[in-house]
């Protein structure tokens, strides 16, 4: 009997040890990603900066040439250019500048329905700030499961002038891929949650969420939880 007890506690403290790496790993990895994804493009722009300081200061640009720094510089340029895109974004001359490109890429039809697509798919998940009428659950993939939503869009039915919902059901952990699904807005349970927690519930695998939610009340909820509107803001 004794010689079982170190294996037993063997076994579990590695399962404890990889329940405890698991996360950090995870993160880990998302991170690199980014980093490697940001260096790499602003590299391009870190070997200029670096080429056009070199005549006047070549011991400063022999050390932003070295790969580390050259790579801390990249992503330092990377978000300097997102910082400064979305300050000017928020601005008349920069909003006209967005349009005119959105103008130009109108122009070209394929491309068009691709970013107008995209653009309004990031701008409901972009709806942190609102309560979780947007959010919802759907009988997916089966009537005896549930599947957590995002409300995109209310239509009529041609037909029969019945309200349908074109709810959008993001795949874990990556809620960027996803199924879009036609459900009649009767059949649909709307909750109390808001776009961020039911991002952190995809993300996570259901292992960060509320810890309550409506799951039998089918229809639009009472008048003063309804959707804002049928468009995302």
């Amino acid at each position: 009997m004794t010689p079982k007890k170190p294996i037993r506690s063997t076994g579990r403290y590695l399962i404890v040890g990889l329940l405890t790496a698991a996360p950090l790993t995870v993160t880990w990895i998302i991170l690199q990603f980014l980093f490697e994804n940001l260096s790499r493009v602003g590299r391009p722009w870190a070997n200029a900066l670096a080429l056009g300081i070199g005549q006047r200061y070549p011991d400063l640009a022999n050390w932003l040439e070295e790969p580390v720094v050259l790579s801390i510089a990249a992503i330092a340029i990377v978000l300097l250019f997102l910082y400064l895109l979305g300050w000017a974004a928020t601005k008349v001359f920069g909003r006209r500048i967005i349009h005119f490109f959105e103008y130009l890429i109108g122009r070209i039809p394929f491309v068009e329905t691709i970013y107008r697509s995209i653009k309004r798919l990031l701008t409901v998940i972009d709806q942190s700030g609102t309560k979780g009428q947007q959010v919802v659950l759907i009988d997916f993939p089966s009537s005896d499961m549930k599947a957590v939503g995002l409300v995109t869009k209310i239509i009529q039915d041609a037909d029969s002038g019945e309200e349908l919902a074109a709810v959008y059901v993001p795949t874990s952990p990556n809620p960027t891929s996803g199924y879009v699904e036609l459900v009649p807005v009767k059949d649909i349970v709307f909750t109390d949650w808001t776009v961020d927690q039911a991002m952190a519930f995809i993300v996570t695998g259901g292992t960060t969420s509320p810890d309550r939610v409506h799951y039998h009340r089918r229809g639009l909820p009472k008048a003063a939880d309804a959707p804002p509107s049928s468009e995302p803001r």
